[in-house]
C-alpha cells in the first residue's frame, strides 16, 4: 500500500481488505481498493477507479459505523445499524440495507432525507473538480494516473456506464436471490433464461417475458461483454448470479455450461476473495421436475450453490389470493424435495420464500406450521426460510411491529429464518 498527502487530502492506493465475507457488526471492506480521505468524508474506489463507498467523518454523520454504497447499476444503498436491536435475528446480517428505490423494506430508516447523507453524495459529485486542482506540479506516476482515472469516472460518466449492464443482459435485474446477502449482493449477473413460469398476480418484480432459455452463443457473448464491463475490478468478485427468475428450469446442461464457462472466463478461482458462490432462483415446478442428476451436476461445480424457491404459502386460499396458480400439493411436494436436497448435497443449499402480512387468510400461517411439523423432527442448519413482507401492507401499526410479529414465528421454526428485503442488482 502507498499513501500520499496533498493539500489536506490523504490518498491510499493498493489497500487490502478481507479475503472472505464475514458476518461482523462493524464496517469491513473486501478485496483490493483505493481510498481518498478528506476532512469530511472517506471515499473508496474499486480497481477501475470507480466510486463504491462513502462514509462521513464529521459529527453530523448519523453513525460512524454506517456508510453508503454505490452499486454497479448506480443505485445508492445506506447501511444502517438499525440500533443493532434484533437486526441480525431479522435479516441474518448486522446491518439494515436502506434502499434508494421502492421495496418491501419494513424499516423506518430513510437516510436519503438526512442532510449529512445528502451532503456526502454532493461531496462526491464535487470531488472530481476538487481533485483536478491537485494535478499540478510533479506527482508520482501511480498517483497521477489514479487521479486521472477517478476524475474521468465522474458521477455523470458512471451513470452512463451503469446503463451498459442492461444492454449486455437484455433485461433489468429487478430482484436478486436473498441468499446473495452472503456476498453483500456483489455478484456478476449472467442470464441463461428469461421470464418465469407463473407470473404471479402479487409479484411486483416479475419479468415481462415468458420463460425461454438463452442460447450458448448468447451466454458466451454476455460473458465477453461483462468481462469488459467489470474490467480490472472483476478480480474483486467471486460470485455469479444465473438469472433470470427461474434458472433451475433451464436444462441441467445449460446451467452447468454457463456456470463453468463463466467461472473460467472470469477467473473466479483467482479472485481476491475466497469461497466462490453461485446463486439462482428456482420454482415449485422446476424443483419437482429436477431429478438427482441435476443436483449432482450442480454439486460438482466449483461453487457453493444457493437456490432460492418462491413457495409463498401451503394454504389454498392464500395461493388463490396471491394468484400463484399452483396447488398446495405441489408446494408440499417441492418443500419435501428441498429438504432431501439439503440433506444429500454438501455444496448445494436450497432456500425458500413465504409471504408475510396481516391481510392474508387465517390458514396461511397454520398451514406453514403444519408443514414444519410434518417435515422436521429436530432443528437443521441448512435450508433458510425467508419471509417476504408484502409491499401492499396498509396497516401501519402492523408494519411498525413487524419485527415483533416475525420473532413470534421465528422461535417456532426449526431452520434459520429471516425477513426477505427485495434488493436489485
Amino acid at each position: 500500500m502507498e499513501t500520499f498527502a496533498l493539500d489536506g487530502i490523504q490518498i491510499a492506493l493498493g489497500k487490502e481488505g478481507a479475503r472472505a465475507y464475514s458476518k461482523v457488526s462493524y464496517p469491513l471492506r473486501y478485496g483490493r481498493f483505493a481510498e481518498i480521505k478528506t476532512p469530511e468524508h472517506v471515499f473508496q474506489f474499486n480497481l477501475n477507479g470507480e466510486l463504491k463507498f462513502i462514509s462521513g467523518r464529521g459529527r453530523n454523520w448519523p453513525n460512524p459505523s454506517e456508510w453508503l454504497k454505490r452499486t454497479i447499476t448506480d443505485d445508492w444503498v445506506y447501511y444502517s445499524t438499525g440500533g443493532y436491536e434484533g437486526v441480525f435475528d431479522c435479516l441474518g446480517e448486522y446491518y439494515v440495507p436502506c434502499l434508494s428505490y421502492p421495496t418491501n423494506n419494513f424499516s423506518a430508516c430513510d437516510p436519503f432525507h438526512d442532510n449529512a447523507v445528502l451532503s456526502a453524495i454532493q461531496a462526491w459529485e464535487l470531488l472530481p473538480e476538487r481533485l483536478t486542482g491537485l494535478k499540478g506540479g510533479s506527482l508520482p506516476t501511480e498517483l497521477g494516473e489514479f487521479l486521472e482515472v477517478v476524475i474521468s469516472n465522474s458521477p455523470g460518466e458512471l451513470h452512463k456506464k451503469s446503463r451498459r449492464i442492461r444492454e449486455i443482459l437484455g433485461d433489468d435485474i429487478t430482484v436478486l436471490p436473498p441468499d446473495a446477502r452472503h456476498v453483500d449482493y456483489d455478484v456478476i449477473p449472467l442470464l441463461i433464461a428469461d421470464g418465469c413460469l407463473y407470473r404471479c398476480r402479487f409479484c411486483r418484480v416479475k419479468s415481462r417475458f415468458h420463460f425461454k432459455e438463452r442460447s450458448r452463443e448468447d451466454i458466451r457473448r454476455q460473458v465477453k461483454e461483462l468481462k469488459d464491463f467489470f474490467g480490472r475490478d472483476i478480480s474483486n468478485y467471486n460470485s455469479l448470479f444465473l438469472g433470470q427468475h427461474d434458472a433451475l428450469n433451464a436444462s441441467a446442461e445449460l446451467v452447468e455450461f454457463a456456470a463453468r464457462y463463466a467461472y473460467d472466463a472470469f477467473e473466479l478461482g483467482s479472485s481476491h476473495l475466497e469461497g466462490p458462490c453461485l446463486f439462482l432462483f428456482g420454482s415449485v415446478d422446476s424443483v419437482i421436475k429436477s431429478d438427482d442428476s441435476v443436483f449432482e451436476r450442480i454439486n460438482r461445480l466449483p461453487f457453493r450453490t444457493y437456490i432460492n424457491v418462491g413457495l409463498e404459502s401451503s394454504d389454498a386460499k392464500t395461493l388463490h389470493q396471491l394468484g400463484k396458480g399452483i396447488a398446495t400439493e405441489a408446494v408440499e411436494r417441492a418443500f419435501g424435495r428441498i429438504l432431501e436436497i439439503n440433506n444429500r448435497y454438501e455444496k448445494v443449499e436450497m432456500t425458500s420464500n413465504f409471504v408475510f402480512g396481516d391481510n392474508l387468510p387465517e390458514g396461511h400461517m397454520q398451514s406453514f406450521f403444519n408443514l414444519m411439523e410434518k417435515n422436521f423432527s429436530h432443528p437443521f442448519h441448512k435450508g433458510t426460510i425467508y419471509f417476504s413482507p408484502l409491499m401492499d401492507i396498509k396497516n401501519g401499526g402492523w408494519k411498525k411491529n413487524i419485527k415483533r410479529e416475525f420473532f413470534k414465528l421465528k422461535v417456532r421454526i426449526p431452520v434459520p429464518s429471516f425477513l426477505y428485503l427485495i434488493q436489485r442488482l
